[in-house]
């Protein structure tokens, strides 16, 4: 029997302006049932394009294929099967398969469900636009059914709920119900679990080799996570800038790696960097930050008079030090208090209780004036470059006004001069002076963000998860960056992470946080290999790895 999927030749130029981008450029794989193919490739190789071209839902206005075949093997309502070439099929025929035998779960499920309507009525859209038959109650039943499937919490209750009411592995589940609800053959997935934590993740994932091995479905994997390949993929294909450079089984790829691409991406791994040389900090060596028993909590305000019932214990006893050069990671999953910490240290946010010391002062109740001065001293770098740096500013505002506030450089030349030297640092060109934040890549954006932390030449940086988005090459230069930064400049670092590789790359002590409080503590490679908490364990077994099968 032939493949569920073949791919042959595929092209697709895209239009931008007058100029034609060839985002795809004769790619072949195929599918067969039951079978997960994985696509791996940084931002750009034109993974999501590939995807998009099979389904056919790129605009018709942009977009064309000057060569190629997407052939499917149809299944009608009747179970007679067809093959068809998605590019040539009628529009009323793709509309007919699209939902129904291939389905696809986007990257980013906020802004893939729609605001306005709740989770139930997103579910039962598909059912009765591909399932008229069902009835309203059986189509309400069948949405319950899913939800339950993707093992929803009270899925009853979720059905009638929002989607900025639920957390984002919620999110996601919903997104995957949608595309399971109609039973397809294929399932498309775009880097469905990059922005989850590792233990949503593994849940995640074993859910859809779950589902996979229930309905025999194929998946098409689109990924840029080696650890999740080793996991979920039977093949897998590699892709450098639309051209499709290697093929073949998982195992073979990743042991086997020939193309030099590949060879490149691998080594990028964080478990594969060379580890930072381990610093001691003495015994008696200073603490630059430490944190006393850190608290905070946020209201919970009820009623019409809005009295406050209850409080969010974001961060419930926290205490730690940090000597001066060192590097302290902290992980836990998302609403573990890791980001709240980060900010109350350098006072964005105001602590409920506890105390906070910058080099051996009190700064916990420091009124704003005050606080002035520690500001050039302690810097943060922030998860999203993108939202972080203003669009209407040049690279050159963004990095010479801090400057210019804290009396850095004798006048606007020197500033730019100073600026230029902090962007060669950062691995970045002195024209990107004259940028904007939209003329960058994502990795680009996040060096600006380094850049503007280290203009005021900082003491103490907070990092917040600033590698979670980026390719494996592009977080392996940060890092390096990074670690070459602390190393020269003696800077000490609060790294606030999911990911336990860069950990054990970058970090000089661990602390695992879970609900706000701290249950584990320590050098971070000892606790790497011996955690003792049964949650660092729980973390720590979450992590797909690529080793093994």
């Amino acid at each position: 029997m032939s493949a569920l999927l073949e791919v042959q030749k595929l092209s697709t130029e895209l239009r931008a302006g007058q100029h034609q981008i060839r985002a795809v450029d004769q790619v072949s794989f195929s599918i067969d049932r039951g079978e997960t193919f994985c696509l791996v490739g940084e931002s750009g190789s034109g993974k999501s394009v590939t995807a998009l071209s099979i389904i056919q839902l790129l605009p018709k206005d942009i977009s064309s294929h000057p060569s190629g075949q997407v052939l499917f093997q149809y299944r009608h309502r009747d179970q007679r099967i067809e093959t068809l070439d998605m590019l040539s099929a009628a529009e009323s025929v793709r509309r007919q398969i699209r939902g129904m035998r291939i389905s696809m779960i986007f990257q980013e499920p906020m802004t893939s469900l729609n605001p306005v309507l709740s989770v139930g009525e997103q579910i039962t859209e598909a059912l009765r636009l591909h399932r008229p038959d069902l009835g309203e109650s059986a189509a309400r039943e069948r949405a319950i059914e899913v939800l339950t499937q993707v093992q929803m919490p009270r899925p009853r209750d979720i059905a009638g709920e929002f989607p900025h009411r639920l957390s984002g592995g919620q999110r996601q589940r919903v997104m995957i119900a949608m595309a399971m609800v109609c039973e397809p053959d294929l399932l498309i997935a775009d880097e469905p679990t990059t922005a989850l934590d590792v233990t949503i993740q593994a849940e995640i994932l074993r859910l859809m080799r779950e589902l996979q091995a229930k309905n025999g479905m194929a998946i098409l994997f689109i990924t840029h996570d080696f650890g999740v390949v080793a996991q979920m993929g039977h093949r897998l294909g590699v892709m450098r800038q639309g051209q499709l450079v290697e093929s073949g089984t998982v195992r073979d790829v990743l042991d086997r790696p020939q193309h030099e691409y590949t060879r490149q991406l691998i080594a990028a791994l964080p478990e594969n960097l060379p580890r930072m040389a381990v610093r001691q900090a003495p015994s008696s060596a200073p603490s630059l930050v430490e944190v006393k028993d850190l608290q905070v909590h946020f209201p919970i305000r009820k009623g019409l008079m809005r009295r406050v019932v209850d409080h969010v214990r974001a961060v419930d006893g926290v205490s730690f030090a940090i000597p001066r050069g060192q590097v302290l990671a902290v992980v836990g999953e998302s609403g573990c208090g890791k980001t709240t910490l980060g900010r109350a240290m350098i006072r964005l946010i105001e602590p409920t209780a506890g105390e906070i010391r910058f080099d051996g002062e009190d700064i916990t109740r420091l009124p704003r004036a005050k606080m002035q001065a520690y500001r050039r001293r302690m810097q943060v770098i922030f998860q999203d470059p993108m939202s972080s740096l203003n669009p209407r500013l040049t690279v050159a505002a963004t990095l010479t006004e801090p400057m210019a506030v804290h009396g850095i450089g004798s006048d606007k030349a020197e500033r730019l001069a100073m600026a230029a030297r902090v962007l060669q640092q950062v691995q970045m060109p002195e024209d990107a002076l004259w940028r904007y934040p939209h003329e960058f890549s994502g990795g680009q954006r996040q060096r600006i963000g380094i850049a503007r932390a280290l203009v005021l030449d900082p003491e103490f940086i907070v990092c917040d998860e600033v590698t979670s988005a980026l390719d494996v090459s592009v977080q392996a230069q940060v890092l390096q960056i990074l670690a070459d930064l602390a190393q020269k400049r003696g800077l000490t670092l609060l790294f606030i992470t999911h990911n336990m590789g860069v950990v054990e790359y970058l970090a000089d002590t661990l602390v695992v946080m879970y609900q706000g409080r701290v249950v584990e503590m320590g050098a971070a490679r000892e606790v790497c290999r011996n955690p003792q908490d049964a949650y660092t364990q729980k973390l720590l077994a979450a992590i797909p790895r690529i080793t093994g099968s």
